[in-house]
């Protein structure tokens, strides 16, 4: 089994998961209802204990400690998407992108529960469950919203055309793509992005929603491979602050 593809993949898993959640954090007091503030919070620490959770296997294939994985890195090291690094905006910015992001998680933790390394299975299996969470709150709000008033539909409408062609970064094949297929890790990128595509596009029509036309799938790639936006190394500066003062330091 190529023991590199393996590690490549849980990076991406892991380092998607740590930034999603800490920008789900950034609505900690903010949120514009208090249940959707605490919801934020709630699912800013799981995903926060997912990424620890892929972080912890990969310590168990011989790379760092999680904490020094999460936080002793810089941006060109990371392997997130884009579309996890753009700053909240507005509650319809992160809602969509909330519901965009955990679908993807659905299918390929459904795809992931079958995997062929069996520490990636087990967990998949594991946090599939808890997932399913994030997921019913995603599809709950942005169902009633998009039904909602006029002016809650265009606000989500907007929100979904400039989210909706980022939210294809999630499924950017890299050079271990066809070989983590190929041993039944993961299934190909492509696979895992038109099986999602299929069910939020689905859900977005009968939410009252048109879905936005994207003439090039590949315009937020990059992130995979190290190239990152503009708000990637802020994100990272002020996640690692208390970190960077001693790096060392037990707690």
């Amino acid at each position: 089994m190529n023991v590199e593809a393996i590690k490549n993949l849980l990076y991406r898993l892991a380092d998607d998961k740590l930034i999603i959640g800490h920008r789900h954090s950034e609505w900690i007091g903010m949120g514009p209802i208090l249940e959707e503030d605490i919801a934020f919070a709630s699912m800013a620490q799981d995903e926060v204990g997912h990424s620890q959770a892929y972080y912890r296997i990969l310590h168990e294939l011989g790379e760092g400690e999680p904490d020094q994985i999460a936080f002793n890195r810089k941006a060109q090291d990371f392997t997130c998407c884009q579309f996890v690094e753009f700053p909240i905006e507005d509650y319809a910015f992160s809602l969509v992108r909330h519901y965009l992001f955990d679908m993807a998680d659905k299918v390929r933790l459904q795809a992931l529960k079958a995997s062929s390394f069996e520490p990636l299975a087990a967990l998949a299996t594991k946090l599939a469950r808890e997932e399913k969470y994030h997921q019913l709150h995603a599809q709950t709000f942005v169902q009633q919203l998009g039904r909602s008033t006029e002016e809650a539909r265009l606000r989500m409408q907007s929100a979904l055309n400039e989210a909706y062609p980022m939210a294809f970064s999630m499924f950017e094949p890299t050079v271990h793509t066809e070989s983590l297929a190929k041993e039944g890790v993961q299934p190909l990128e492509d696979t895992l992005m038109k099986q999602w595509r299929v069910e939020v596009e689905a859900f977005l029509r009968s939410s009252n929603l048109q879905i936005p036309h994207v003439e090039d799938l590949s315009s937020y790639f990059g992130g995979r491979s190290g190239h990152h936006t503009e708000f990637l190394q802020p994100l990272l500066s002020e996640m690692t602050e208390v970190f960077a003062i001693d790096p060392t330091a037990k707690w």
